[in-house]
């Protein structure tokens, strides 16, 4: 099968099957890949000119990938190409094949999208009508919407804001609010910009949980644009390092942070346990755990002597 091409046998839920359980995923040896940006240059109206090139980035199905850059290193633009808001003005984007500032239209059932300012997103006037929007203007029924709905305020356990003016509700209530808007057609791919920032310790545990839920019973990819480097071991199996020269780096997370060079002339910080561990063992190592019961466990091997 050519990379990126898309067949009606491949596992995909078309919308006429809304349940999960009437999901099939065939046998495959490989991933197939689903995003591939080669490239890419993008001037906006200011003249502030954004290049992508240096590696291609490439996300396969069910694989959660990480965007890491500093402020204008290019993660938001590199997010808008792959969601149709932008049209390169060189190189080449393709989500499930298809250029997505050309037909968006053919694939935005397969493509969930968190913003990094989702009142930008919620239009609803309840928590209900917002998850109910994509579905309404889709043409299906109201007991049909009624049930995608009711699923997936239990998915993201919200049914007790179904009632509730959005507006009023709290940064990760309405954080899940748009996440549940996102993923109320169970697509392949949801894209998130920055989805951490603002919330306290327990809405981003909660988020990191719905997030890797989905990913592991759900089969969705993930690929999330974030500053918040102590949780991308968490929420990604792979990152790309985004810097002034484009995109320069690519890796697992403990691949990445252990490049003291490469983070420094990115602007990246690595993840606080990477720093102390590195520092107590005198090297960088890419085996260095970046979990905190791992890192509890290497600190009491080679650190206290067991005790």
């Amino acid at each position: 099968m050519e990379v990126g091409h898309w067949t009606p046998d491949s596992g995909h839920r078309t919308l006429d099957l809304l349940m999960p359980e009437t999901i099939t995923h065939h046998p495959k040896t490989l991933p197939r890949e689903i995003v591939r940006v080669h490239c890419v240059r993008h001037v906006y109206e200011d003249k502030t000119e954004v290049n992508l090139c240096g590696l291609d980035m490439l996300v396969h199905e069910d694989e959660r990938v990480a965007i890491l850059g500093s402020n204008g290193s290019g993660k938001t633009t590199l997010l808008y190409h792959l969601v149709g808001l932008l049209r390169p003005l060189e190189g080449d984007v393709h989500v499930f094949g298809i250029e997505p500032h050309r037909a968006f239209a053919q694939i935005r059932e397969r493509v969930g999208v968190v913003l990094q300012n989702v009142d930008a997103q919620i239009v609803g006037p309840t928590v209900y009508d917002d998850i109910a929007f994509s579905p309404r203007s889709y043409g299906f029924s109201e007991s049909q919407v009624g049930r995608m709905v009711q699923e997936m305020l239990a998915e993201l356990r919200i049914a007790h804001l179904k009632d509730r003016v959005p507006h009023y509700l709290s940064g990760g209530e309405k954080k899940k609010v748009a996440l549940a808007g996102a993923l109320v057609f169970y697509p392949q791919l949801l894209i998130l910009d920055e989805p951490f920032t603002g919330l306290d310790p327990q809405s981003r545990d909660e988020l990191m949980d719905i997030l890797n839920h989905f990913n592991q019973e759900h089969h969705l990819a993930l690929v999330v644009a974030t500053h918040d480097v102590d949780l991308v071991p968490r929420v990604a199996d792979r990152a790309y390092v985004l810097s002034q020269h484009g995109i320069v780096a690519e890796g697992t997370p403990a691949q990445i942070f252990a490049q003291k060079e490469l983070l420094r002339d990115a602007r990246i910080e690595a993840p606080i346990l990477a720093q102390l561990l590195n520092r107590l063992d005198g090297r960088d190592g890419e085996d260095l755990p970046l979990d905190v019961d791992g890192a509890a466990a290497w600190i009491k091997k080679n650190v206290t002597g067991g005790r």
